[in-house]
C-alpha cells in the first residue's frame, strides 16, 4: 500500500514513523535501526557531552545507515553550548531536527538559511501556530498521555491533533499515546500525516542503554501506571509510576518548587532507572502507552507488524458500506 504524506516526501522516507528523541536512550543503533526499516529514526543531542560527541554520534549512524535521520535538541535541558552543538550539526550536513522542550525560536533562526527541515514538538493550538509562523518544516503535536514532558492544558491526542490540524498548513505529526498500527492509523483519521513514537521503541532490542529492569516496568505495567510529575514548577512530565516518582509528587503537595524536588528530578536520577536498573532509586519517563506493549521485539520486526496492522485497517474501512 502507499504510505506517501506530505512528512514522508519532506524526509524522503517510506513510512511516516518517527523515533523520538528519548534523551539518554536515543543513539545510533536505535535511530539506525528505525531508518533502515523505513521510518526516521533520531539522535539526542543534549544527552551528549559536547560537540565533538554529537559529530562522532552522527557519523556513527551515517556507518549503520544510508538513510534519513534527524538529530533531536531537548532545549529544555539547559546546555550552554546549544548554538556549538546545533553548528555541529549543521555542518555534518543532518537533514533535519526536532526541537522539544522550549522556546525553538533561536534554533529556527540559526537554521534558516540552511537546507535542514525544522520539526518542532508543541502540547498547544497556541504553541503550533506560533512554530508555523517561525518557519518550522512541521509539527510533532504531543498528547497529554505522552511520556516525558507534555502540556500544562492536559489536552489528549485524540482532540489536540485535530485542533492543531484545523489550525495550520504545515504538516501534523501525532504523538502520545501511539504505540502500534491501531494508533498509527487513528492519527490518520485525526488528520495527521505521521506519529512519533517514544515510549514504544524503548522497548525495543534495539535500545541498547535501556536497562532491562526498565523494560520489564514497561512490560508490566498497566496504562494507569504512569504518574505526572514536575507540575509544581510548571514543567508537567509523565514518568512510569516508582517509589521515587511517588516520592517526587508527595514532595510536590507539600513543598512547591524546584529546590524541594531537583535532585530527584535530576538527569543522574534517570540514569539510575533507565541505565542502572534501580527502580528504588531511579525514574524512568514512560507514556500511558506502557500499557499496550507486551513484548521487545526488533525495531524492523515492530514495524512490519505495525505496517500489516494498519493495512487490515485500511482493507475494513475500504469495505464499510
Amino acid at each position: 500500500m502507499n504510505w506517501n504524506t506530505r512528512i514522508t516526501e519532506l524526509l524522503e522516507i517510506q513510512y511516516p514513523i518517527l523515533q523520538g528523541g528519548l534523551a539518554y536512550l536515543a543513539y545510533a543503533e536505535l535511530a539506525a535501526a528505525v531508518s533502515n526499516a523505513g521510518g526516521f529514526g533520531q539522535i539526542t543531542a543534549m544527552s551528549l557531552p559536547d560537540a565533538l560527541a554529537l559529530r562522532r554520534e552522527i557519523r556513527r549512524v551515517r556507518a549503520l545507515t544510508d538513510k534519513p535521520f534527524g538529530v533531536n535538541f531537548s532545549i529544555g535541558m539547559f546546555r550552554s553550548d546549544q548554538l556549538q552543538m546545533i553548528q555541529a550539526g549543521m555542518e555534518e550536513e543532518i537533514p533535519a531536527v526536532t526541537i522539544s522542550g522550549g522556546n525553538p525560536a533561536p534554533i529556527l533562526e540559526q537554521l534558516s538559511s540552511t537546507p535542514i527541515h525544522t520539526l518542532v514538538l508543541v502540547s498547544s493550538r497556541a504553541q503550533a501556530q506560533k512554530a508555523e509562523q517561525l518557519g518550522a518544516s512541521a509539527v510533532i503535536v504531543v498528547g497529554h498521555e505522552g511520556g516525558g514532558h507534555v502540556g500544562r492544558d492536559e489536552v489528549g491526542t485524540i482532540v489536540l491533533v485535530p485542533e492543531v490540524v484545523d489550525a495550520v498548513r504545515i504538516p501534523v505529526i501525532a504523538s502520545g499515546g501511539i504505540g502500534d498500527g491501531r494508533g498509527w492509523m487513528a492519527a490518520h483519521a485525526l488528520g495527521a500525516e505521521g506519529i512519533q513514537m517514544g515510549t514504544r521503541f524503548i522497548a525495543t532490542r534495539e535500545c541498547r542503554n535501556a536497562s532491562i529492569v526498565y523494560k520489564n516496568a514497561l512490560l508490566e505495567s498497566e496504562s494507569s501506571d504512569t504518574i505526572v510529575l514536575k507540575r509544581s514548577i510548571g514543567q508537567p512530565a509523565r514518568a512510569l509510576r516508582s517509589p521515587l516518582t511517588e516520592k517526587i509528587v508527595n514532595s510536590e503537595h507539600t513543598t512547591p518548587g524546584q529546590e524541594a524536588i531537583k535532585n530527584e528530578i535530576s538527569g543522574k536520577a534517570n540514569l539510575r532507572l533507565i541505565r542502572d536498573g534501580s527502580l528504588e532509586e531511579g525514574f524512568g519517563w514512560a507514556g500511558q502507552v506502557a500499557g499496550l506493549i507486551k513484548d521487545v521485539p526488533t525495531v524492523s520486526g515492530l514495524i512490519e507488524r505495525m505496517i500489516q496492522e494498519a493495512e487490515n485497517i485500511r482493507c475494513k474501512w475500504g469495505n464499510l458500506s
